[in-house]
């Protein structure tokens, strides 16, 4: 796999990610005063999410570097 193709995979992850960790917050704030062990879970798993999400993000700009070096060491 190119690092071209993983960064685009890396992308498309990190667009999920987000989008499933905003979908869980909003879920929390529609729930209102009901159970609370299960609105403590639902905020460990969008906390756990974006901890997904900035490790995604510190590869994604490793792949970057990566292909900046390539890009002056003459690579297409």
């Amino acid at each position: 796999m190119s690092i071209k193709d993983e960064l685009q995979d890396v992308e498309a992850d990190l667009t999920r990610l987000r989008a499933e960790e905003r979908e869980t917050r909003q879920q929390i704030g529609e729930m209102g005063a009901t159970d609370q062990v299960e609105i403590s879970a639902m905020i460990s798993q969008a906390d756990e999410t974006v901890q997904l999400i900035a490790g995604l993000e510190r590869h994604r700009d490793r792949l970057l570097e990566q292909l900046e070096g390539e890009k002056g060491k003459g690579a297409p």
